[in-house]
């Protein structure tokens, strides 16, 4: 994949109406800091549009990437943010809710996880109400560049293994700082444009 374009085309607030989009949509879930702004800047060869904040759970809107005017990345409000209020942590959630519900192009989901630490009891929440709406979340261990490159199969193991994900399922171990993990991510992603093209060819 060649990035030519990058237009933050849209961003939705809690009362926000969705935008109708012709491309296929593919969105990106994660914890408050879990590197979930560098990754969209890494995939998107830009090094800070997707702002980068000091303050985890600064994202409070979802944002609309239009990318080769092909299909969108469309970055998801971080989860788990202990200084959230309560009725603010609701508002976020129904948001997504709301946009996995009623998106008709949205066609996956990459659930970000800190191959670090063991998923947390919201990382697990998130990956299974990902799966009751349909989708089979895609994992992205972020921070690879932090552990030793002897302790990765380790923790993805540990990552699976917290997530109870199925021996088939895809996880994709990634770093922001060295770009592992991101031709992979970009194949996915191929596949998916070559898989709804196929569809759309079929249709005609």
């Amino acid at each position: 994949m060649v990035i030519k374009s990058v237009n933050l085309e849209t961003v939705c607030g809690i009362t926000s109406t969705f935008p109708e989009n012709e491309s296929i949509e593919i969105a990106f879930a994660g914890k408050s800091n879990v590197g979930k702004s560098s990754l969209i800047n890494a995939l998107m060869n830009r090094k800070n549009y997707a702002r980068i904040s000091a303050e985890p759970g600064k994202t409070q809107t979802i944002n609309f990437y239009n990318i080769n005017n092909a299909f969108y990345m469309v970055d998801l409000p971080g989860y788990g943010y202990a200084r959230a209020n309560i009725e603010v942590k609701a508002k976020w959630g129904k948001m997504i809710e709301r946009y996995l519900h009623q998106s008709e192009k949205l066609r996956a989901v990459f659930l970000l996880i800190d191959i670090r630490h063991d998923p947390s009891e919201n990382d697990k929440l998130m990956y299974d109400w990902i799966k009751s709406q349909g989708y089979q979340p895609i994992i992205i261990a972020t921070k690879l560049d932090k552990i030793n490159r002897s302790q990765i199969q380790k923790h993805v193991k540990m990552v699976k293994d917290g997530l109870k994900m199925e021996k088939d399922d895809l996880i994709i171990p990634f770093s922001s700082q060295t770009k592992q993990g991101r031709d992979e991510i970009y194949q996915r992603i191929d596949d998916l444009l070559l898989e709804e093209r196929g569809n759309d060819d079929s249709q005609e």
